[in-house]
């Protein structure tokens, strides 16, 4: 079975990682992959995207994304994709594809060809008509509600894949308190965290690692430690994690539909996920996975008792286990590969 994946690749946002997962797992059923990634020049332009690692020998880069200041002059080199064998094509569909381009190639591509939904509004999307997928893949039903409303027959909902379980060996807090968060999130969403530890310094010895791979923070404390670098994969930031006792995930306020890549990516850490309660986790299930936050001061009382209470932090990462168990990449790879076998007949 030969598989294209049209996407973002090797680069640090959610649209890259998802393909990432679901071709590694692709790759260990035996599949042939091909990837269909956009030229990096022109992928660069958005803030949110950077090339963390060099391309492997199955990455094709054969599109221009649109331009973010017009959100024109995308381009795909069709010849490309359809001079391979495909029997299944995915597209990670986001705001910057060439939109256009991308609808053209799927009426001429021999393949089954699924969508999956990245844009977080329905004027986001911008092909002329959606039922030229013949499935349309949505992370959760808020899509179909919110985005996906006129296409509801197309729609099939599997959720964005957790990276596996990989538990490190230090205890909680053996050799001193360290708080971390990574990425490249803008300064004010950092600002509860800083906030809420402020009130911490008199009471407990910790340090708040954060790692920037676009410029530091502008806040300077003792107790926070920060690094400008860029991390390259998921092995480099688990040893981040794996070296602290809680995870402080920022985001922020948002109408958009959402999932936070950074979280899938990072719960099979089993490091306790702190997060603030956005549109991001809106689903998370009753028993929760991660410490969700209204306020600062809600966040100051919660990470006090993810500290000192043994039994509520154990719960947590206790949930953080089975949501991974349940959404773990391998269980999803194999539910596209069941839903192209219900298309192919």
């Amino acid at each position: 079975m030969n598989v294209g994946i049209l996407t973002r690749w090797n680069a640090t946002c959610g649209v890259s990682l998802h393909a990432e997962l679901l071709a590694e797992e692709f790759f260990k059923m035996g599949r042939n992959v091909r990837i269909f990634a956009p030229h990096i020049h022109t992928a660069n332009r958005w803030w949110h995207h950077r090339i963390i690692r060099d391309d492997e020998d199955f990455v094709i880069r054969c599109y221009n994304e649109l331009r973010p200041e017009t959100m024109a002059g995308g381009a795909l080199e069709e010849d490309k994709v359809l001079s391979e064998d495909l029997d299944l094509l995915i597209v990670e569909s986001y705001t910057s594809i060439p939109y256009s381009d991308v609808e053209k190639l799927v009426e001429k591509v021999d393949a089954v060809t699924i969508a999956v939904i990245h844009e977080g509004g329905r004027e986001d999307i911008r092909y002329s008509d959606m039922s030229v997928f013949d499935a349309i893949v949505a992370f959760d039903e808020r899509y179909i509600r919110e985005i996906l409303y006129d296409c509801v027959e197309k729609v099939r909902i599997i959720p964005y894949p957790c990276y596996p379980v990989r538990k490190g060996e230090r205890r909680f807090a053996e050799d001193g308190m360290t708080f971390f968060s990574f990425g490249r999130q803008p300064y004010a969403e950092y600002a509860d965290f800083i906030n809420a530890l402020e009130k911490f310094n008199r009471k407990y010895d910790f340090v708040y690692r954060v790692v920037r791979s676009d410029g530091l923070l502008p806040f300077e404390r003792e107790w926070l430690k920060q690094e400008q670098r860029r991390l390259r994969d998921t092995e480099e930031v688990y040893r981040y994690l794996h070296s602290s006792d809680i995870h402080l995930l920022p985001k922020g306020n948002t109408s958009k539909v959402v999932v936070s890549s950074t979280f899938y990516q990072c719960i099979g850490s089993l490091i306790p996920i702190v997060v603030p309660d956005t549109r991001h986790f809106e689903l998370l299930p009753d028993h929760k996975p991660a410490v969700v936050y209204h306020d600062v001061a809600d966040l100051t009382k919660k990470l006090e008792l993810l500290i000192e209470d043994d039994a509520f932090r154990n719960r947590i990462v206790e949930a953080a286990r089975e949501f991974v168990e349940e959404f773990r990449s391998d269980k999803i790879a194999k539910r596209f590969i069941e839903l192209y076998k219900s298309l192919s007949g």
